[in-house]
């Protein structure tokens, strides 16, 4: 089957050619826009085919927010997806929609050893549910039910639940972020957003401010949570090594969450561009504190294996493989 495959975020749309035979994906052509660059997946559609010369009968998009009715409203971007609309406007003759965490758990599948970066090895060999959590512009969740001979990938909302503190650094930053927002769910801690929102409480929780070179970096590249991590990896600002310390902790005790809420001994898969960014950090001791930190059920978290997904299309293969499962 050959299809074009999409990946809609608030950061960066992704598309391609697909061609499935429902297990193996080739992908061809992939291009990738600024989202926010375009008023509406249309226009990155029509400039995708004039750029590549390319028409397909079927179409998959991954986006990111809940689908219904064969609708999205995308959770970053004021775009109204509608599949019923653009079958009409392109003449496909079938376009699906699935939540972008469901297509990256559809794309696990697909993936070879060579795609995954092992943060724990957990027990082999892994056989049962499986998860996947990435943190990027962000906070999505997928799960992966196991019937005994294969997955079958599903959609959660999860990183929207309530965030809950657990001493007193974080009943300090609950109180902060809600005065800010009202609600706090996992998403305002854990993502992009959620490591420039951690940074902030750290200033005023310690009473400092922003070093001059660092207030430069963030003017200049616009990008609060990349320049944080940059220089608490080159340790240049104890705020920032404090800050990143607080979000990996944070990041682990949430995956580890959705890993026992899905009992997820079939393996744990990180996806999301801030994971790929950190790879040492994921290995170097506060992830895994918070992800093996459950209590009672501290020795079951041992024995699932925690990977990062390396395969920047894993999305686009998840939709066309999602495809041939209707």
């Amino acid at each position: 089957m050959r299809l074009l495959v999409g990946d809609i975020g608030g950061t960066k749309t992704a598309l391609g050619v697909a061609q499935t035979d429902g297990e193996t994906v080739t992908l061809t052509q992939p291009r990738s826009y600024p989202s926010t660059a375009f008023a509406s997946l249309d226009q990155i559609v029509q400039r995708y085919q004039s750029d590549t010369g390319v028409n397909c009968h079927f179409a998959a998009f991954a986006v990111a927010g809940p689908i219904q009715e064969r609708q999205c409203v995308i959770t970053n971007l004021p775009w109204l997806i509608d599949a019923d609309a653009m079958e009409a406007s392109f003449g496909f003759s079938g376009v699906y929609l699935l939540n972008d965490l469901e297509a990256v758990a559809w794309g696990v599948g697909a993936l070879w050893p060579h795609d995954l970066a092992v943060i724990h090895p957990g027990e082999l060999p892994a056989v049962g549910n499986a998860c996947v959590v990435a943190a990027g512009t962000g906070l999505g969740q997928a799960g992966l039910f196991w019937d005994g001979l294969r997955h079958h990938a599903f959609a959660t909302e999860g990183g929207h639940a309530d965030f809950a503190p657990s001493d007193d650094v974080e009943f300090a930053l609950l109180s902060y972020l809600q005065q800010r927002f009202g609600r706090v769910s996992w998403e305002r801690v854990v993502s992009g957003m959620g490591i420039a929102n951690l940074y902030e409480f750290m200033l005023l929780y310690q009473g400092v401010a922003t070093p001059p070179w660092l207030q430069q970096t963030i003017t200049a590249g616009g990008d609060t949570a990349a320049a944080v991590a940059q220089a608490a990896a080159e340790e240049r600002c104890l705020v920032c090594v404090e800050t990143m310390r607080l979000f990996l902790r944070l990041y682990g005790r949430e995956v580890g969450n959705v890993a026992l809420k899905q009992m997820a001994l079939g393996g744990v898969y990180l996806g999301g561009g801030i994971a790929l960014k950190n790879l040492a950090a994921l290995r170097s001791g506060p992830f895994l504190e918070g992800f093996f930190d459950k209590g009672r059920m501290t020795s079951l978290m041992h024995k699932m294996p925690v990977r990062v997904i390396l395969q920047p299309h894993t999305p686009l293969l998840g939709a066309a493989r999602f495809v041939t499962t209707q």
